[in-house]
């Protein structure tokens, strides 16, 4: 399967970082093509709700930035992964800009399934952003293969390894 990883850490051996590697290196060794993306490093601005990807645009978005790069990885991806720590309560603003942008194609074509990896120094903070992947998954109509969580005491460790792992093999 087409793998994308989109990991929005703007630290790049963090702990976010980290799930997002383990993620890609157990997929590429169970045979799947993975592309893993840092989008914190890409400049991608939020959607401007303009509306031109719905009119003149036909489908296209009229910034022209970096998520020009994204948009044929993810129409391509059958899977996609979504790796962000927690910025008070939520994914941080380094995917929600990727994930808002995809507004103007509604929904990628060939995603059948999603996961999220996400990383926090504090116990209790998932909700938000869980219920937010949820509804992605249920608009776009995709598979949600779940989540994996590491709080302060939980990251870079074997037990987490081992959740990201099992995720893996349900692609």
């Amino acid at each position: 399967m087409k793998v994308l990883i989109l990991q929005g850490s703007p630290r790049a051996n963090g702990n976010t970082a980290w799930m997002a590697e383990e993620f890609k290196n157990a997929a590429e060794a169970a045979g799947h093509n993975v592309t893993l993306v840092n989008v914190s490093k890409k400049k991608i601005a939020g959607c401007l709700a303009c509306e031109f990807c719905h009119t003149k645009g036909n489908g296209a978005c009229i910034q022209k930035d970096d998520m020009q790069e994204l948009y044929p990885l993810m129409k391509e991806a059958e899977v996609l992964v979504l790796a962000a720590p927690i910025y008070y309560f939520t994914l941080c603003a380094q995917i929600q800009a990727p994930i808002q942008r995809m507004y103007c194609v509604n929904a990628p074509a060939k995603v059948k399934k999603m996961a999220l990896l996400m990383s926090s120094y504090s116990p209790n903070v998932y909700d938000g952003a869980t219920a937010e992947f949820r509804d992605i998954c249920n608009f776009w109509g995709v598979e949600n293969m779940g989540t994996v969580t590491a709080k302060i005491n939980e990251q870079k460790t074997e037990e987490t390894k081992q959740k990201v792992l099992e995720m893996v093999k349900r692609l």
